[in-house]
This record gives C-alpha cells, sequence and structure tokens, in this order.
C-alpha cells in the first residue's frame, strides 16, 4: 500500500498539485493503522490511502487539510507536524489527541505537504529556451518544450525535456484544457515570430484561469500591441493581468545564458512569494 500511495503522490506531483501525505511513524497497543500506513490528499482535494478509517482519518484528514490551506511561504516556515493519538476516551486531557474509540492504543503520525517542483513549459526552442532548459535541469525542476519549428523542439535537442512538442499553435492548444495545462507551473512565450508568440499568448489566456504564470519575453512596445490584440479578442484587463512581460529579474542580463538566469531567479523568487 505505501507504494502506490507513494506513486499516486508523484502522479499528482506531476500534475502540478501540492499533496499533504501523513504517515504513522509508531504504534502501540491495539490500533487499526499499522506503521508505514500512509494516507495522501492533494489540493485539489481528491485522496488516497489509508492510516486506519473511522475517527482517527477523519481527524487525520481534516490536519492534513490545513496544512494544505497554508501558503507555500508559510509552509517553508513552519514545515510539517508530529501528532500523538489515543484511541480510548480517557485519554483525554492528556498531551495527546484522544478518540472517541475503544481501541485503547496509541498512535504517533507525521503530516508533511510536498511541493511540486516547478514545471517550465518554453515556448520557443531558440538559444534562450534552450539556455532556460539547462538552468531548469541544474536546479532538478522540470521542463518541456514547444515549438512550431521541429529542428527547434525534438527530443535530440532536448534530451532532459518531459515532453517535447511540435505543431502549429492551433493544434497546441486544442489538445489542452484548463485542468491539463496546471501540470506547467510557467509558461515562457519566447518564440521567433511575434505573430505566433501573439496567438499562443491569447490562447493561453484563454485557458489558464490561475495556478499557471505566463511570461513573455520582448519589450514594452511589443507587449503593448500584444495588450491591444487581446482586447480585440474580448479578454479583459483582469484576464491579461496573469501574464508579465518583460519577464526575468532586472540583473543587466545580455547573453541567453545571462537572461535565462534572470528567468529562472524570477520564476523561484515567485515560488518562494519573496516578489
Amino acid at each position: 500500500m505505501s507504494r502506490a500511495v507513494l506513486s499516486w503522490v508523484v502522479e499528482r506531483l506531476d500534475a502540478g498539485e501540492r499533496v499533504a501525505l501523513a504517515s504513522v511513524i509508531e504504534a502501540k497497543g491495539s490500533v487499526p493503522g499499522k506503521p508505514g500506513a500512509k494516507l495522501a490528499v492533494s489540493s485539489t482535494g481528491e485522496k488516497f490511502g489509508t492510516v486506519g478509517g473511522a475517527g482517527l482519518e477523519l481527524r487525520i484528514e481534516k490536519g492534513l487539510l490545513d496544512l494544505l490551506s497554508k501558503s507555500k511561504s508559510d509552509m517553508r516556515k513552519t514545515g510539517g507536524k508530529i501528532e500523538n493519538f489515543i484511541l480510548y476516551k480517557e485519554g483525554k486531557g492528556q498531551e495527546q489527541v484522544a478518540l472517541d474509540s475503544l481501541c485503547g492504543g496509541q498512535l504517533r503520525v507525521s503530516m508533511e505537504v510536498i511541493e511540486p517542483v516547478p514545471h517550465v513549459l518554453i515556448a520557443g526552442g531558440g538559444h534562450v529556451g534552450m539556455s532556460v532548459s539547462i538552468v531548469c535541469d541544474t536546479l532538478g525542476w522540470q521542463h518541456s518544450v514547444f515549438d512550431i519549428r521541429e529542428e527547434y523542439s525534438n527530443p535530440e535537442k532536448y534530451s532532459s525535456a518531459t515532453e517535447v512538442m511540435t505543431s502549429s499553435v492551433s493544434d497546441f492548444l486544442q489538445g489542452e484544457t484548463t485542468s491539463s495545462i496546471g501540470r506547467f507551473s510557467d509558461i515562457l512565450i519566447m518564440g521567433h515570430d511575434w505573430s505566433v508568440d501573439q496567438e499562443l499568448l491569447i490562447g493561453l489566456l484563454n485557458i489558464c484561469k490561475g495556478g499557471t504564470r505566463i511570461g513573455v519575453i520582448g519589450s514594452k512596445t511589443k507587449w503593448g500591441g500584444f495588450t491591444r490584440a487581446a482586447l480585440e479578442s474580448g479578454l479583459t484587463d483582469d484576464e491579461i493581468s496573469i501574464a508579465r512581460c518583460p519577464i526575468g529579474l532586472e540583473i543587466g542580463a545580455d547573453s541567453p545564458e545571462e537572461i535565462a538566469l534572470a528567468i529562472c531567479a524570477e520564476i523561484l523568487a515567485l515560488e518562494r512569494g519573496s516578489i
């Protein structure tokens, strides 16, 4: 069961979801959950596994949901927790969580939140895109690549990419939904053709409804043109505001490698809540 729970946790993380995990780390006496038993709850409310059922499981599930309600930055400061449960009424008043149970045993349970690593979709596999992929690999992040040109988005060029996609923008967008696009923490629009970037941006703004960050490489003039086109397409200022342009921290970057460093540093700062 532990392996099945952990496999489920990895699947949810790969989908871009946060996961809270409870593990029984110690048991004494008659208890429903043995050491190693696990219960996982995702940020979408799905759950998998068990720590014994009944009132114990309900109490632990609530604890996991409480942890998921905290921000990433708060969880980095406070971490998870360990709670002791005693499964009989007479335990009330002790420095443990007493449950209305007749089992008579005791459990020690750890609870933690596992955050998904950033998964960056590089939309434009040129020099900067390649440099971003290298920084992602160095940081242990996932990255995927999309380009309308096969020579810039193929498994040989991006051998460590999670996904490599080559198609028209319209075909790419038709294959995505609000749910599926959530597997990416960030989408970086860095193509060679402004019209391709504009089509992709407007399409993504119609799909992304929160969660996934959209960044566009380019000047303020370019962004002004994109904004006008987005408004003319029917998008509102609020819907457009989830995207940012230009991207990258202001560090005086010039080369593709420096620009990639600035972009990934900004993503890290956004992840940590420092900007």
